[in-house]
C-alpha cells in the first residue's frame, strides 16, 4: 500500500498537499500504479473524498496527480467522482446536529451565499463550482441550509467540477518536466552549499492564463439563465 500511504503523507502533511512527498515516492508511486492500476485508483479516489470532506486545501495538486497518475480522462473521472463524493458528505452532515456548528464557523458569507441558493439553486451552484469565488467547503455547506434538494446539489457539483477537472488533469500530464526541473534546481541549490533548498510547486508552472480564463467564461455562461430570469421579472414588474 505504498501509493496509499505515500499520497496520504501528501495531501495531510501540515494540513497540505505536499510537492515533496510526491517527487520523493514517485519510483514507487509509478510502479504501485502500473501493477495495481484499479487498487491505485480507488485509492486515489478515496483520498480525494477524504481530503474534500475535511476540507484540506490542495485539492488542486491533487486534481494535477490524478492527471500525472492516470492520464486525462482517467484522472479527471476520478476527480470528479472523488470531488462529488466529498462534497455530498459535507451536505449530507450539514442536515444532521453537527450543521449548526459548521454554518456558525462558516460566518457572515453563509447568509451572502444562502440567497443565491434560494433564488436559483442549480445555476447559483453551478457557477461556484465553475469559478471557486468563495471557499468549497462553505459552497458545499450552505445549500443544505437554503433547502436545496441532494439531488440538484449532487448535479450542479458533478457539472461544475467537470471541466476544471480536465484542466487540472490536463496540466498534470505535463507535470513530468516540472519534477524534473524542480529535482534540478534542489540539486543545483545543494551542490553550492545553501541550507534553505527546497522543492517548491507553483500552480502557474502548468496552468496557462488560456486554460484558466475558459473555466472563468463557463462560469459566467452558467450565470446566464439566471441574469435573463432576472431580467424578465424585473420587464413584467414594470408593465
Amino acid at each position: 500500500m505504498v501509493l496509499l500511504a505515500a499520497m496520504a503523507f501528501m495531501a495531510f502533511r501540515k494540513g497540505g498537499i505536499s510537492f515533496e512527498a510526491l517527487i520523493a515516492n514517485r519510483e514507487a508511486i509509478d510502479a504501485f500504479v502500473t501493477e495495481h492500476r484499479l487498487l491505485a485508483l480507488l485509492c486515489y479516489i478515496g483520498l480525494y473524498i477524504a481530503a474534500v470532506a475535511l476540507s484540506v486545501p490542495g485539492a488542486v495538486f491533487l486534481t494535477l496527480s490524478g492527471g500525472f497518475l492516470f492520464g486525462v480522462a482517467v484522472g479527471a473521472s476520478a476527480a470528479v467522482i472523488g470531488a462529488t463524493a466529498g462534497a455530498t458528505l459535507i451536505f449530507l452532515l450539514a442536515r444532521t446536529a453537527l450543521g449548526e456548528p459548521l454554518l456558525r464557523r462558516a460566518g457572515p458569507r453563509a447568509q451572502q451565499l444562502a440567497q443565491g441558493f434560494r433564488d436559483d439553486a442549480f445555476s447559483y451552484l453551478l457557477f461556484l463550482r465553475l469559478v471557486p469565488a468563495f471557499p468549497f467547503f462553505l459552497v458545499n455547506l450552505v445549500p443544505a441550509f437554503a433547502g436545496v434538494r441532494l439531488g440538484p446539489f449532487v448535479a450542479a457539483t458533478a457539472l461544475g467540477v467537470i471541466p476544471g477537472a480536465l484542466v487540472y488533469a490536463f496540466a498534470g500530464t505535463g507535470l513530468d518536466s516540472v519534477i524534473t526541473a524542480q529535482k534540478n534546481s534542489f540539486r543545483d541549490c545543494l551542490a553550492v552549499g545553501h541550507t534553505d533548498c527546497r522543492l517548491a510547486f507553483d500552480a502557474t508552472d502548468v496552468l496557462t492564463p488560456q486554460l484558466l480564463g475558459a473555466l472563468v467564461a463557463l462560469g459566467l455562461l452558467a450565470l446566464v439563465p439566471v441574469v435573463v430570469r432576472r431580467w424578465r421579472a424585473r420587464r413584467d414588474a414594470a408593465s
